[in-house]
Parts: C-alpha cells; sequence; structure tokens
C-alpha cells in the first residue's frame, strides 16, 4: 500500500478519531473505507453523466423517446410486480 500523507485541520482530526472508535477502526482504517466509498460514488457519478449523454445523442439523433408519464407508469408497475408492457419509442422534435 502506497502510504500519503495529510494534513487536516484539528476539528476534522478530532471528529474522524471519534467516528473511527465509534466503528471500532483505527482513524486510518477509518480513512482508508470512507476515500474508498467516496471515490466509488464519484466514479458511478461519472458513469450516469456518460450513460445520460449517450441516452440524450441517441435520442437526438433518432427523433424517439418513451414518453416519459409512459416511462413513470411501466416502471411503478414493475416496482409494485405487475406485469407492464415496455412503452413505445414515439417520434418527436427538439423544441427551438
Amino acid at each position: 500500500m502506497a502510504a500519503t500523507s495529510l494534513k487536516l485541520p484539528e476539528g476534522l482530526k478530532r471528529r474522524i478519531e471519534r467516528l473511527a472508535g465509534a466503528a471500532n477502526k483505527t482513524p486510518h482504517a477509518f480513512m482508508v473505507d470512507v476515500l474508498t466509498q467516496e471515490a466509488d460514488r464519484a466514479e458511478l457519478r461519472e458513469r450516469f453523466a456518460a450513460d445520460a449523454a449517450a441516452s440524450e445523442k441517441e435520442t437526438m439523433e433518432s427523433g424517439k423517446a418513451v414518453p416519459l408519464d409512459a416511462a413513470f407508469d411501466y416502471l411503478e408497475a414493475r416496482v409494485a410486480g405487475k406485469s407492464a408492457r415496455r412503452p413505445r419509442e414515439r417520434a418527436w422534435r427538439a423544441s427551438k
């Protein structure tokens, strides 16, 4: 494992020590866990943004999209455990 040095404000250091103790971890283990979780979240946000951009591009190029109300109705039915037909894409035009 590579060593890294962090200079922490005294208040943050005390908070980390307190939280680490409550979690039965060393401050080092606590910081590694927290940094890992935040890196995972940042990567998830990156993937979400890339997927959204790709979807927008595909929609703009095809001129087709699923109406929002139909998408929500479909998802609500699926979450409720009901069978539902996938909504169909419809032609649309971008607003100017």
